[in-house]
């Protein structure tokens, strides 16, 4: 089959990302005497820098891992929580009936740097120095702005200089636009890194003392005093039409730290796939492997309609599940042995038929009664209030809807030890709070997802993880890890990772292939960002699918998005074959995410 690109084969190391820049940082790591987890931190930090539209430090991150010296695969939560102020009560005075998707309100605690440092801590070699230097590089003497940032800083000017007068003076100073393809700095942001070194290196030679110190710096030291006396400084405009404070302490920072689970697994076809729990959407891939485990996938055409329509109804019905049970398990009790059991799903199956489903139909689960019935009426108020066009008279925001949304980058890693390190970073975009000066970089707005009514699983308490959508991916292969994927997209991220999964599986392509493949996705459930609309039977598609598949769609009643070809999904992946192979792939979509390895 032709392919955009090779698949990358190699047996000393291979990284894939979102960005070239990135994945070369990591690979120099490799090349330094470092393993997978040093590889894994220097990538997503390049990432924070090079992709600033799509994540920064004051974002999260998920990371799935594989060690071979334990011999344990595990998850490690970088997923921040809400502040201790962030309370239904205090929303809910604001006038609001959603969280914004923007502005300094739906802040949460930054994770992703805590999750880093615990991952180079206890699995890592290198000195954070070394590790940190690729991204201090490219802060501090710029790097090749991509035209997606470029475009997206131009779609904001006009409501930067207006409302968000710090990310003006940095992203358009004196009113001038940066421009794609050439030099762009953050030397604040440099100064940061560097200031958290120096602090750290006060520790003395050891390494861990010295990542212990650097921890301190951000969340008990000066990082954290400057995010609340910016958060509380700062009065901003968001998409709610109105300005308001952040809620987020530098207690609540100090009382924070990301922390190790078991993943949640599910054996299909050979394979046991690992996700995060509950807290994020990760359940949805493994709920839909369970539904599609009936159907006789190998037999259809992955290009055809029967593999596209069973594919979508059955992620219909479990992305459903997620809107009725998610949310953080420390919180709420999700019932997710009966989600994932083989009686529930083989009713759910049998839900699945010929036509397109227009509704949303979550499964109902003993003892959840009470539960299932306040989500329905919540959706049904849901459903009157979130208007994705509900600020297009207000000249405030009118400019926020041409880049306001954010999204996620990707990176996957594996040494030829076996390392294997699959993490999502998100949050922190340019386009979601205002920039801080003092540190160059921007706060999160996951909070967004919370409800702001009580008594639902994802309704919003202190001290609470939001359901947030990002949701790496790693399988093991008749019992040895085998596989690291993912991708950025929001809802999308474990559909796309499915139509890639299931055409590596069932109809044998390699790496490079099944990203290749044409992709689809749907909106029919609920956004999880603001303001959390959602589509009916809407079926997103790629032209290149070619018209007999799409006509055979439309006739079944999916509500058809035809899209250019190129244009659906942002995967990346990497594998290690049973003889220490390794391979490794990325999309050509967007013309930045690239493999790399030898």
């Amino acid at each position: 089959m032709f392919t955009t690109r090779p698949e990358i084969l190699g047996t000393f190391g291979v990284v894939t990302t979102t960005h070239w820049l990135a994945s070369s940082s990591g690979m120099a790591m490799l090349e330094r005497g470092g393993n997978a987890f040093d590889a894994a931190v220097a990538a997503g930090f390049v990432l924070q820098v090079v992709e600033p539209h799509l994540v920064g430090p004051g974002g999260e991150v998920p990371i799935v891992f594989h060690s071979a010296r334990t011999g344990r695969t595990e998850v490690l939560c970088g997923q921040g929580t809400t502040p201790a102020a962030a309370t239904l009560d205090h929303y809910t005075a604001q006038g609001l009936e959603l969280i914004p998707g923007n502005g300094l309100l739906a802040t949460v605690i930054p994770g992703a740097f805590d999750a880093w440092m615990q991952l180079l801590r206890d699995h890592g070699s290198l000195p954070l120095s070394e590790v940190l230097a690729p991204a201090i590089h490219y802060a501090e003497n710029g790097h090749p702005m991509l035209p997606r940032v470029a475009n997206t800083i131009a779609g904001l000017k006009d409501f930067f200089e207006r409302e968000w007068p710090t990310s003006a003076a940095f992203f358009t100073p004196g009113g001038r636009l940066p421009e794609a393809r050439k030099l762009f700095r953050n030397e604040a942001l440099a100064n940061t890194w560097r200031r958290v070194i120096r602090e750290a290196e006060s520790a003395g030679g050891n390494r861990e003392n010295q990542i212990e110190k650097a921890r301190d710096a951000f969340y008990r030291g000066f990082v954290a005093e400057e995010i609340e006396r910016f958060a509380a400084g700062n009065e901003v405009m968001d998409e709610s039409g109105n300005r308001h404070k952040g809620v987020i302490t530098a207690d609540d920072m100090a009382r924070w730290q990301a922390s190790y689970e078991a993943p949640l697994t599910y054996d299909y076809h050979g394979y046991t796939l690992n996700k995060i729990g509950p807290w994020g959407q990760g359940p949805v891939f493994l709920q839909t492997l369970a539904l599609l485990k009936g159907f006789d996938l190998a037999a259809m055409d992955t290009r055809g309609p029967d593999f596209v329509h069973t594919l979508t109804e059955a992620m219909k019905l479990a992305f459903a599940d997620r809107e009725f049970y998610y949310s953080d398990p420390n919180f709420v009790k999700v019932p997710i042995e009966t989600l994932l059991s083989d009686a529930y799903n083989d009713a759910r199956r049998g839900l699945i038929g010929r036509e397109a489903s227009l509704e949303l139909r979550p499964g109902r689960i003993g003892g959840y009664g009470d539960q299932f019935e306040r989500m329905t009426l919540a959706l049904e108020r849901l459903s009157r209030i979130s208007n994705p066009n509900a600020a297009s008279n207000e000249p405030t925001m009118a400019d926020m809807r041409s880049a306001r949304r954010g999204d996620t980058v990707h990176l996957d890693v594996i040494d030829k030890d076996g390392n294997m390190v699959a993490a999502m970073p998100s949050g922190g975009w340019l386009q979601s709070s205002p920039y801080i000066p003092a540190l160059g970089f921007m706060l999160n707005t996951r909070a967004q997802m919370f409800w702001l009514e009580p008594g639902l699983p994802a309704s919003l308490e202190p001290g609470k993880r939001p359901r947030t959508t990002l949701t790496p991916s790693l399988a093991h292969k008749e019992g040895r890890p085998y596989m690291a994927f993912g991708t950025p997209g929001g809802d999308q991220q474990e559909q796309w990772q499915l139509l890639f999964f299931l055409r590596h599986v069932h109809h044998g392509l390699n790496l490079q292939e099944a990203i290749d493949m044409p992709m689809s996705h749907t909106s029919h459930f609920p956004n999880s960002f603001y303001p959390r609309d959602r589509k009916p039977g809407h079926l997103a598609i790629e032209e290149n699918f070619g018209k007999a598949t799409i006509e055979a769609l439309r006739e079944r009643g999916h509500q058809l998005e035809v899209t250019p070809e190129w244009t659906i999904g942002r995967m990346v992946a990497a594998a290690r074959d049973e003889d220490g192979i390794l391979r490794a792939a990325a999309t050509p979509r967007l013309m930045q995410a690239y493999a790399v390895g030898r």
